[in-house]
């Protein structure tokens, strides 16, 4: 229903200047795994271009999780950015959001040990910091052409040597994603996959110079924004986070101090922005001191971080204006919300009624609960209307 009561969202539909682009509000499509690159070859179509371009009045979109690699699979169905067919399927994409006026970042993905030897090369095993099997599952193709839940296998630990090879495969990424005319990209520091994996002291237990202190755990990410970097300029370049984060099994002996560390060395960059997941989805029920230490957390980072700060994680309408207002963010990221609502920005600036999403078309499939989901226009029979009327560049 419709938010009758609600105030206009002055902050949310205030213009920002992000790198070398002007956001003409603060309403961002986060990451969201939809499972529906074409096979063989994880290659995104013109169903993925179709999906995107609906949603390009999102102020930025920041493309699904893209494995750099095939070692980087951890789920079926999932893009890549590491082949030339890769790369022609993402400028189909890129082209079909610019031609609708937006801007498209592709976030950058390894998986590390949340995988399956059916998803790697020669049906290998994951690689990770350490040899730990985590309590997690991956999402596999079974022999039927099914997809399947599986859980995940204990990894084997990087050598030493291989370390250059892993920040490479993000190199060639980022190469790959100017290549396929991506405005920017995201390094997918979060969320349990490689990078946090190595971060964090709950998953990182080497005695090499990949782990111990917290400078030798931050080494690999920073080396991949650096090498990121390298390709794209820092201001083309966004770092997702996910502090006091629990998802695939994670967990760190002293998060505060690792992600203050991490934070603070990320303002050396100047990057276009740093993506944190809201630290409030660790905290569950009235847990008290759990919801304190998450709000410590945040604000911390908003002390720490000197750049743009882009927050997700359960935000509606108000939640929004709310965080911005306050100064805890500059951009809101919304996932599920922009999955059932294509154009989002226009039903919370009109408070509009929502659509609500179809749990059960989330991975794999085609149009269903993909690109049939109708915008306001289309309910109305009117002509598209858009939040903006400028253009991106």
């Amino acid at each position: 229903m419709p938010d009758k009561e609600a105030g206009p969202l002055y902050k949310l539909f205030k213009p920002i200047k992000v790198g070398p682009y002007k956001l003409p509000h603060r309403v961002v499509m986060g990451p969201l795994t939809r499972s529906r690159a074409l096979r063989p070859g994880n290659i995104p179509s013109q169903l993925n271009a179709c999906y995107y371009a609906q949603r390009a009045t999102a102020a930025l979109i920041v493309s699904e999780a893209t494995q750099v690699s095939m070692q980087g699979q951890g789920y079926a169905w999932t893009p890549g950015i590491h082949s030339p067919a890769q790369v022609e399927g993402w400028r189909l994409v890129a082209d079909a959001v610019h031609e609708a006026q937006g801007l498209m970042f592709m976030q950058l993905w390894h998986v590390g040990r949340i995988s399956h030897p059916s998803l790697q090369p020669d049906e290998m095993l994951p690689v990770a910091p350490c040899a730990l099997q985590p309590k997690a599952e991956a999402f596999i193709e079974n022999e039927r052409g099914e997809g399947v839940i599986a859980p995940c296998v204990k990894p084997r630990a990087l050598q030493p040597e291989e370390m250059p090879y892993v920040v490479r495969q993000y190199f060639r990424g980022a190469r790959n994603a100017k290549a396929a005319g991506m405005d920017g990209v995201e390094v997918h520091g979060a969320n349990g996959y490689l990078l946090d994996q190595f971060l964090l002291s709950g998953t990182n237990s080497r005695a090499d110079e990949y782990g111990g202190s917290i400078e030798r755990r931050a080494r690999l990410l920073l080396e991949v924004v650096e090498t990121v970097c390298e390709v794209w300029g820092p201001d083309r370049v966004g770092v997702r986070l996910s502090p006091l984060g629990t998802f695939n099994d994670m967990h760190d002996d002293d998060p505060e101090a690792t992600f203050s560390y991490v934070v603070e060395k990320l303002n050396r960059y100047g990057l276009a922005y740093l993506h944190i997941v809201n630290p409030a989805l660790a905290s569950t029920g009235e847990d008290v001191a759990a919801i304190e230490r998450a709000k410590r957390m945040s604000q911390m980072i908003r002390r720490t971080y000197r750049g743009v700060l882009m927050v997700a994680g359960g935000f509606d309408g108000r939640d929004a204006e709310k965080w911005i207002e306050d100064g805890n963010a500059d951009l809101i990221a919304f996932g599920r919300l922009f999955i059932a609502n294509p154009d989002l920005p226009e039903r919370l600036r009109l408070h509009a009624a929502l659509n609500s999403p179809d749990p059960t078309t989330f991975y794999g499939g085609g149009e269903r609960g993909y690109t049939d989901y109708p915008t306001l226009a289309q309910e109305r029979g009117e002509s598209p209307r858009s939040v903006t009327d400028g253009r991106w560049r």
